[in-house]
């Protein structure tokens, strides 16, 4: 781990906010998903910080933020997030997010677009996927959809050491397409960060919390308005959880789209593959299409 990565405090509303902060220039702002926390971003923060300020949060729940005392979901996290940007002053924000950060980042980029200088997202989930996230044979690999959202969740995977341990390091190797990019120093860092007291709630209440989104999107009714922001998509063609062919309907979800396949990655492209990523994000963020950022 690089020495100048900075950890900050930063107090939202109700809640301290763990944020890992490294570079300098134009701010971007990195989104973990699920079951990750900052360290997710480790190998693309240090690989922009020559041309970016880079702020990597645990989202509440999750790492060493801390965890709601209530139902918490995409909406909540949104909050938090629109009063962590303004709290440290760098609107408009290149936003970077992936599968349950990047629910959360519609969610913010629908409620305050003001604050956000473009969108960046890896394989996510978005009203366009519809009913096809449940088809049969799909359910199968993602029955932790359904898993977390038991009671049961939290006391099952905490049971033991062990069981925290098969439980995370199942979901970082099966879900790679390169599993060797988490070694065992990573996975020691992301069960270690599991472990900690008050993260397997966290993280299983976000899957509760947004159930009857899933089930509107799922239905295809009361789907929201297009997000009119600068949105680049990189989508891997080997995630066993987000088939690359959910992408046809993108356009219908982002006006200023500029979508492209990711190779030979899977769940985790900026953890498989971070040396493309962290071009992709630098070439986005570092256009000229971007007017919006005037700093």
């Amino acid at each position: 781990m690089r020495a100048d990565i900075e950890h900050l405090t930063v107090e939202v509303d109700d809640a301290r906010l763990h944020v890992a902060r490294i570079g300098a220039g134009p701010p971007l702002l990195l989104i973990h998903g699920w079951p990750e926390f900052w360290y997710t971003w480790h190998p693309v923060m240090t690989r922009l910080a020559d041309r970016f300020e880079v702020f990597a949060p645990d989202l509440r729940g999750f790492g060493d933020s801390d965890k709601p005392d209530r139902m918490f979901g995409p909406h909540d996290q949104a909050a938090d997030l629109a009063a962590l940007i303004n709290e440290l002053g760098i609107a408009p924000v290149g936003v970077v997010s992936h599968d349950i950060g990047a629910t959360i980042t519609q969610s913010l980029a629908r409620r305050s677009p003001e604050l956000i200088a473009g969108l960046f997202f890896f394989n996510f989930m978005y009203p366009g996927i519809g009913s096809r996230f449940l088809a049969p044979e799909h359910v199968a690999k993602v029955w932790h959809t359904w898993f977390n959202q038991s009671p049961l969740a939290p006391r099952l995977v905490g049971a033991s050491p062990d069981t925290v341990r098969m439980f995370v390091a199942h979901f970082l190797q099966e879900w790679s397409h390169q599993p060797e990019a988490f070694d065992q120093a990573t996975i020691d860092a992301f069960v270690d960060n599991m472990a900690k007291p008050g993260n397997l709630e966290g993280g299983f209440m976000h899957y509760r919390a947004v159930a009857k989104q899933r089930e509107t999107e799922a239905a295809g009714t009361d789907l929201p308005a297009p997000i009119d922001l600068p949105t680049r998509v990189r989508w891997t063609d080997s995630d066993p959880t987000l088939d690359i062919a959910w992408t046809d309907r993108l356009g219908e979800f982002f006006t200023d789209l500029d979508f492209a396949p990711f190779p030979g990655a899977g769940h985790f492209p900026h953890h498989e593959n971070p040396d493309l990523a962290a071009r992709e994000i630098g070439d986005f963020f570092g256009s000229r299409r971007l007017r919006r950022w005037q700093r």
